[in-house]
């Protein structure tokens, strides 16, 4: 795999940073995850691939454990607020003194400087900030958050997973290591690269929920079906939209333009009514041989089953029958290969990942009479 051979230690923290660490144990990453003393376990579920030990942190003895710790590891990824790590005498000065190859991420919400950046926040507060918030949601309506996708991972988790690779990749020139400043706030307003870029050429006019690609065409909009399903179009060039008309049953010589935006309230009224009239696999069923950018609205228990994604294999089950998405982007020589094991028991590994990272057992031991370490191997099953 891609990663083989990086060790990455990763602090327990919420959505992003889990999936940034999970993104690079599927790509071949050693990824140990450090959990705080009585944690329940990794509530974001993207445990996937990564070992368990518990350390507490806040006291002296556990934040020497973590510095020898990173001192063997090319990774570290921290999800906390601005001043945490520094507090604890674990900031960037001090381990990449120790270690000048390691990589330190920070992965924050808004940043390691700035007014905002000791506060906290979430997903809807970060891409609020971004200013993409503004431009999401229906005529009319207030601006919605797509799910919490958008920044917890897209600007977050996925943009501090780039960072962490160029990072390694420049290490192999420099032989050095390097702070980065990962934050939900620009990896989201980068992410709207392309939002910023066309806001001089027409595509954004209009208010929120009135232009091309938010939902104010008839021809780039989602559609209720007889059966109360929905089915997605994206017609935009001339030819997929011709596709559509015929596909709907309708004349192109009896409608107005395609582009004639005073027309589209009314044009998607009279789409609704023609879709409202077959069931989502009727539909299916016509546009199936027709290239009209139309495809039903799945749902997550039906995308694991479209005839598609099993033909591709796009989702994968693990060893307790729970259905994810299977890693991406494909690699055809070093792909990806996600563990279908359960995810770690907080502190499974503790004693393991110490005694590889040069602890001996009475060291082991007197951490965790100090209550410094949890162990929490699993009980073998009985036999019945």
């Amino acid at each position: 795999m891609a990663l083989k051979g990086v060790r990455v230690v990763e602090l327990a923290g919420l959505a992003p940073g889990p999936f940034c660490g999970m993104v690079l144990a599927d790509f071949g990453a050693q990824v140990l995850r450090v959990d705080r003393v009585g944690s329940l376990g990794d509530v974001s579920q993207l445990a996937r691939g990564k070992r368990s030990l518990v350390l507490d942190l806040k006291r002296a003895q556990g934040a020497a454990v973590l510095r020898r710790l990173c001192k063997r590891a090319d990774v570290l990824l921290e999800p906390f607020r601005r001043g945490v790590m520094e507090k604890l005498q674990l900031g960037p000065e001090i381990l990449l003194q120790e270690n000048p190859k390691l990589i330190y991420a920070r992965l924050s919400g808004f940043g390691q400087s700035g007014r905002f950046s000791r506060k906290a926040g979430h997903d809807i507060n970060y891409l609020a900030l971004s200013g993409v918030l503004s431009k999401i949601g229906r005529s009319g309506d207030n601006p919605y958050a797509p799910l919490n996708l958008l920044a917890d991972f897209g600007g977050g988790g996925l943009m501090c997973t780039l960072g962490i690779l160029m990072a390694l990749f420049e290490r192999t020139r420099s032989g050095k290591g390097q702070v980065i400043d990962a934050n939900m706030v620009e990896g989201t307003a980068y992410l709207s690269s392309f939002l910023w870029k066309t806001q001089n050429v027409g595509l954004w006019e209009q208010p929120r929920g009135q232009n091309l690609l938010d939902g104010g065409a008839p021809f780039y909009t989602t559609y209720r079906t007889a059966d109360g399903q929905f089915m997605a179009v994206g017609a935009i060039e001339p030819q997929f939209y011709r596709q559509l008309i015929q596909g709907l049953g309708l004349k192109s010589e009896e409608l107005p333009k395609q582009m004639s935006m005073t027309d589209w309230p009314e044009m998607k009224k009279r789409f609704a009514d023609v879709f409202a009239k077959k069931t989502k696999a009727e539909w299916c069923q016509i546009f199936d041989g027709i290239d009209a950018c139309v495809t039903p609205v799945l749902t997550l228990e039906e995308a694991a089953c479209h005839d598609h994604n099993r033909e591709r294999g796009s989702f994968m089950t693990d060893e307790e029958q729970h259905v994810s998405p299977r890693p991406a982007p494909l690699l055809s020589n070093t792909p990806a290969a996600p563990s279908a094991e359960r995810d770690p028991f907080v502190g499974e590994h503790t004693e393991d990942i110490l005694k590889e990272f040069g602890f001996n057992q009475e060291e082991i031991d007197q951490l965790r009479s100090d209550r410094i370490i949890e162990s929490n191997k699993p009980k073998p099953k009985a036999h019945l």
